[in-house]
């Protein structure tokens, strides 16, 4: 047996004997680039310290990642379509381990923010690409078995990446944990040549690049203006950002409806199945992500876990995403996609629901119930749907059904973390306000204390140095930090569940029971056109 995958998955006869490990090697691509984005979560902490980062700084070296990551993957899934999806894959990883060498060296904040842009490109070409080869290298019949492995590893990389990262931070900088990246991108880029085959579309024209740069546009916009908007204040960048990102997004339906060969058929959105999936991974990841965000700044913050301690807690999380991956496995055959993802939607709601009780003398016990229904949720709901987005998609444009998955599930992440990030800090700051606004704090000290939970903590600190204050009035600052902060919690925690509610309100109506859903799909797995049911479909009736 060569030790090169040579033979193109299209000139195949029958399925391809080594397609499990090839799962691996796409499931070990797919977790780093989750991880990518978790460890840096329980990172944060050193480098604000070591870069003296505000927390402007902060949210851009977080979300560095996310802007190119989400804009650019529809038309990277479309590349990889037509030249090469294992070329991008490979590519992809190259280019995400020379960022991450580049975030290991640097130690200046615009550096480390354009290191993580670089990783945000490669993970954009490799997220894709590895649901398009999923798709192509296994048989129907195999399929959502082999998604709901790889939504598992997307899971297990949520706990895993802050356990790696607060592993390597007992012992090492925060540098580490971008350097571990690069030997598990060379070891997968390595399998992917070794056992994942090749494949492309075939038969496919010329690639839509107008349609592309709308994509990009309007994505890009929308993702900046929600980062910089709720958390920075509503000036020009961030208007100037959400009007731009409407217009584009309205240039790009028109530009491909009209358009002979899109790069995304916007006509699959009236097909109920395909956009109640869609609404689905986009409000359920809203929610998960941004309850992680604060959650585990509660067990860093406020409890006084270190990074590997919090790592640890987070373990029960990818337990039970296996949990819920075997049972939607079992299931969804019997019940139907709309059973599941619905069923894990109000499981995940009524997790960041729990999150309401938290105050200042919360325990990690108070959170354990919420991380475990979380990780049951995402074993539950997101592997049925995104299966039935993939199946909306022809052969010849899995890596545009990849990316229109991804870019929902990062979208979705993004917009949580930003969103409820931002009521987060507008909660923290409105109570501790509040609590210590008449206290004899420096104004700069007051406002650093306000600007966030760690700086906080930070002004305490020196105010037990400093013997015109005393350890008194530091500990009294403490407690009013952590009672801010887990008002915070709470009240966002409820918005949450308010929005993640609405979202599973609109995807029960929208989603079809398994009897219209099987009228929506032919014998291949892609939606037709011309049905009669899809016309209902796009004028909104059963």
């Amino acid at each position: 047996m060569p030790f090169l995958a040579n033979t193109p998955v299209e000139k195949m006869t029958g399925p391809y004997a080594r397609r499990w490990w090839a799962l691996l090697v796409l499931c070990l691509s797919l977790l780093i680039v989750v991880m990518a984005n978790t460890s840096l979560i329980v990172a944060a902490p050193d480098m604000t310290r070591d870069l003296d980062l505000s927390s402007s700084d902060l949210q851009w070296v977080i979300d560095g990642y996310t802007v190119p990551y989400a804009a650019l993957m529809l038309v990277l899934g479309a590349i990889g379509d037509k030249y090469s999806r294992r070329g991008a894959l490979v590519t992809g990883l190259l280019i995400f381990a020379a960022g991450s060498v580049m975030g290991s060296l640097v130690d200046e904040t615009g550096l480390v923010i354009t290191a993580r842009a670089v990783m945000g490109v490669g993970a954009a070409v490799v997220m894709p690409a590895t649901l398009s080869l999923l798709v192509a290298i296994f048989p129907r019949e195999e399929r959502a078995k082999a998604i709901t492995g790889w939504t598992a590893t997307s899971g297990l990389a949520i706990a895993v990446g802050p356990l790696v990262a607060g592993w390597l931070l007992e012992d090492h900088a925060w540098g580490s944990t971008f350097l571990i990246n690069v030997p598990i991108a060379i070891v997968a880029a390595v399998g992917a040549l070794a056992l994942v085959p090749p494949s492309k579309a075939q038969g496919i024209g010329r690639i839509d690049y107008v349609g592309g740069l709308l994509s990009i546009v309007s994505v890009g916009s929308l993702v900046y203006a929600a980062i910089e908007g709720p958390h920075f204040g509503w000036g020009a960048g961030p208007v100037a950002a959400a009007v731009v990102a409407g217009v584009g997004l309205l240039a790009f339906v028109v530009w491909e409806l009209r358009h002979p060969h899109p790069m995304l058929d916007v006509r699959k959105f009236a097909q109920r199945p395909f956009s109640g999936s869609m609404l689905a991974v986009l409000f359920f990841f809203f929610g998960t992500f941004g309850a992680l965000y604060y959650a585990t700044q509660y067990l860093q913050f406020v409890l006084g876990y270190g990074a590997l301690e919090t790592g640890v807690r987070l373990l029960p999380l990818a337990g039970a995403v296996f949990v819920g991956a075997a049972v939607t496995g079992r299931l969804t055959p019997k019940l139907g996609v709309k059973a599941m993802v619905v069923t894990g939607m109000l499981i995940g709601t009524v997790a960041v629901f729990l999150l309401t009780r938290i105050d200042e003398s919360s325990s990690y016990t108070d959170f354990l119930a919420s991380l475990i229904m979380l990780g049951f949720a995402i074993g539950l709901s997101v592997s049925p749907a995104t299966d039935t987005i993939m199946s909306s998609f022809p052969e010849s444009e899995l890596g545009v059904g990849g990316g229109a998955n991804d870019t929902s599930l990062e979208l979705g992440g993004a917009l949580g973390i930003a969103i409820l990030g931002s009521l987060l800090g507008t909660a923290y700051r409105d109570r501790l306000t509040d609590l210590i606004g008449g206290s004899q704090l420096p104004h700069a000290a007051l406002e650093t204390a306000k600007d966030s939970v760690g700086g906080g903590l930070a002004v305490a600190e020196e105010i037990a140095k400093n013997p015109a204050g005393g350890a008194q009035q530091a500990q009294a600052l403490v407690d009013a930090v952590h009672e801010s902060f887990a008002h915070g919690v709470a009240q966002t925690s409820l918005t949450g569940g308010i929005i993640m509610a609405a979202g599973t309100m609109i995807v029960l109506a929208v989603l079809p029971g398994r009897r219209k859903a099987g009228a929506h799909t032919s014998q291949d797995g892609t939606a037709p056109r011309e049905t009669a049911d899809s016309q209902k479909a796009a004028s909104g009736t059963a």
